[in-house]
């Protein structure tokens, strides 16, 4: 597949009794492709998955899936800290012909950088579906070391890597050690414009549930070489981006999406809702930069 480069991580819409709302994904799904979205991540950690069963994050998958009709690949995020099981559930997403799977660094057992290859190249022989790795060490307490990527891009259909590591050092020395052998995507929003200026592809967003078509229109300014114009976006956008993380991803998130009227509904714990100020900050950031 021709790899996209704004693909967003979606949340997973709950009704009020904190059952999964099939209908609102679907609508989700069109809201994120008529913003600029041109690929979905379902159930990544900003899907909650961790507190989702199998039997959701498969009936999430179809829906994703089907409502998309090809107008855009769904990757599944099908990762967790059991190898096992995340072969099995990896076979299951294929089977349900979703376009790749997203593989978060295994989180609480804190593998060795041996034990973290082993992991995700038993995952992706497994399938034959594009894989994309997730580093995130500061939700996992694993990180993922570039030589350990630049090791797994031997693997055939390891085809991307999300890196959330915030450390520039690393991003470029991983970037380096790829030399385009791996699809690099930011897994931050406020820098995804300087990952991008030393290679990066693009971004798997969560700001793109509010503001998709502006940070596609950052991306496109900077891949057409308007560097200042794309300068001046990310400018523009960086409270948005930090305005999202006050507290856990992805609860600023969902009150954002929640006060813009599109009822997504709450969160299921141990994540609980934005208190009462958080929600002030968050309704003012998107009053201020014209959202609501």
């Amino acid at each position: 597949m021709d790899m996209p480069r704004l693909i967003t991580a979606m949340i997973t819409p709950y009704d009020n009794e904190l059952e999964v709302n099939y209908q609102k994904a679907a609508e989700l799904v069109e809201h994120l492709i008529g913003n600029g979205s041109e690929g979905i991540v379902v159930c990544g950690t900003t899907g909650e998955s961790p507190v989702l069963t199998r039997e959701e994050k498969l009936q999430l998958y179809s829906v994703v899936k089907e409502t998309a009709n090809g107008r855009i690949p769904i990757w599944a995020g099908t990762g967790s800290n059991d190898t096992r099981q995340t072969v099995e559930l990896s076979r299951e997403a294929e089977k349900l012909g979703v376009d790749g799977i997203m593989l978060v660094t295994p989180y609480y057992n804190k593998p060795s950088q041996q034990g973290l290859y082993e992991h995700f190249k038993t995952i992706a022989e497994a399938v034959a579906l594009p894989v994309m790795l997730y580093n995130v060490p500061g939700r996992t307490s694993s990180n993922l070391q570039p030589v350990t990527v630049a090791r797994l891009a031997e693997v055939e259909n390891i085809k991307a890597i999300k890196e959330a590591c915030g450390d520039m050092d690393q991003v470029s020395e991983l970037i380096r050690l790829l030399q385009d052998r791996l699809t690099v995507y930011s897994g931050d929003d406020s820098i995804t414009l300087p990952m991008m200026a030393i290679g990066a592809h693009g971004i798997v967003s969560i700001a793109s549930h509010i503001i998709g078509r502006q940070i596609k229109n950052m991306i496109e300014s900077f891949v057409n070489g308007e560097t200042s114009e794309a300068a001046k976006i990310h400018r523009d956008l960086f409270p948005v981006f930090k305005g999202l993380f006050i507290t856990t991803n992805p609860v600023p998130l969902k009150a954002a999406l929640n006060i813009m009227g599109m009822k997504v509904g709450g969160l299921r714990l141990p994540l609980v809702a934005a208190t009462t100020d958080e929600q002030e900050k968050i309704k003012s950031m998107l009053t201020s930069h014209g959202i609501i």
